[in-house]
């Protein structure tokens, strides 16, 4: 029942903010990407980088790992780790991230309840550390789009067992505007709208569109 008397215009504390939340990178790395067929993997990588991008907009604490980084998945893919130079990647053994203890570490530190994730397999290396998490009390986010399985049925029913279980799916864009929820916000207004038009395809298209023809402040 809604009390009309209570009804004030705020945002809801389910909502993800710059102050409640951290990335989480998992397993973006060729020999994984390699292996992925659940969707267009160019796309895929331009997710990852846009999510990437929204994160350090906002300065959102992130953790990256990857998995058997020497021995078989090489290294973090480099249009990832240019968004964040010199941040230390956690390279691991097990495939389920949470069973990592300097995984674990890592998002302790960063001292935030919602943890938003994308990351190579979606029915492996996503779904056991979102799980995981979920089970210790997280609120837990997958970012789908920046995500991705062997195979579609693979992707999509990683999602299902996901969301049953509690994780809400995303998307990479709504993430960035979600964090960013006021174009009145000018101090992140400029850095959004760059990563619009570099990673959000025909959106960033309109972005251009609309501040060549109605003004370099025109709205998103």
């Amino acid at each position: 029942m809604v009390n009309i008397t209570e009804v004030t215009a705020a945002p809801s504390p389910d909502l993800l903010t710059p102050d409640n939340c951290a990335v989480l990178f998992v397993d973006h790395q060729p020999q994984m990407f390699f292996g992925t067929g659940s969707g267009d993997r160019t796309a895929i990588i331009n997710a990852t980088v846009g999510l990437a991008k929204s994160a350090k907009v906002f300065g959102v604490p992130t953790v990256l790992s990857t998995v058997a980084a020497e021995s078989f998945s090489g290294p973090l893919m480099p249009q990832l780790a240019d968004v964040f130079p010199g941040q230390e990647i956690v390279d691991r053994t097990t495939m389920n991230a949470w069973e990592d203890a300097a995984f674990v570490e890592a998002v302790k530190v960063t001292g935030r309840k919602k943890l938003v994730i994308a990351g190579l397999w979606t029915e492996v290396c996503v779904v056991l550390p979102a799980l995981s998490a979920l089970a210790q009390g997280y609120e837990v986010y997958v970012v789908t789009d920046a995500s991705g399985g062997v195979s579609p049925q693979a992707h999509e029913h990683a999602v299902q067992r996901m969301v049953q279980a509690g994780v809400v799916p995303v998307t990479w864009v709504q993430v960035l505007l979600e964090l960013q929820r006021d174009w009145a916000r000018t101090e992140t207004y400029p850095q959004v709208m760059e990563v619009v038009k570099e990673h959000g395809g025909t959106y960033g298209l309109g972005v251009v569109y609309a501040q060549a023809v109605i003004g370099e402040h025109a709205a998103g």
